[in-house]
């Protein structure tokens, strides 16, 4: 069954904005995605020849698989945790090396309903960005429900390592 998330579009422009800019440099896109689940991998795919710009995804949900897969240290998913801007970055330098790419993107948040705390309410998304070996992390809170808040994850992910890129 799809789900009206899986389902959702995004910009077809920045999809393509994105996709040219990453033939144009002869890079490849690959995502570490938790609270997203494959949602960004879903979007990228969604555009025809996705196959000459995007080599693929890791759902690392669990702690272990960001470990275990990603390289993420279980000292710093200890001192941090998984929803932090320092496991976003790991995630995203991760799945470069595991990939062999030079763009990746990682997403780790609270989508909801439940599972926030007054540190880390629901909506907070942490974001990582690592482009030819440059990284560097975000934090987002976004508004709604858990589809909403995934949607507004997996467009924000999208426009920002679009516009890196573009500009």
């Amino acid at each position: 069954m799809i789900t009206k998330y899986q389902a959702k579009s995004f910009d077809n422009e920045i999809m393509k904005a994105l996709s040219e800019s990453l033939q144009k440099r002869g890079w490849m896109l690959a995502t570490a995605e938790s609270c997203t689940g494959g949602g960004i991998a879903a979007a990228c795919t969604d555009l025809s020849g996705s196959s000459g710009w995007f080599e693929g995804g890791i759902v690392s949900y669990s702690n272990a698989m960001k470990s275990n897969l990603l390289g993420v240290s279980d000292n710093l998913l200890s001192n941090f945790g998984a929803v932090s801007p320092e496991c976003a970055a790991a995630m995203a330098k991760g799945v470069c090396k595991l990939l062999g790419v030079a763009v990746g993107v990682s997403t780790t948040g609270i989508a909801g309903p439940s599972g926030g705390s007054a540190e880390k309410p629901v909506g907070m998304v942490c974001f990582g960005f690592s482009v030819a070996e440059n990284t560097w992390t975000d934090i987002q809170y976004f508004n709604g429900d858990r589809d909403q808040i995934r949607q507004q994850t997996v467009a924000y992910a999208l426009k920002t390592i679009t516009d890196y890129i573009v500009n």
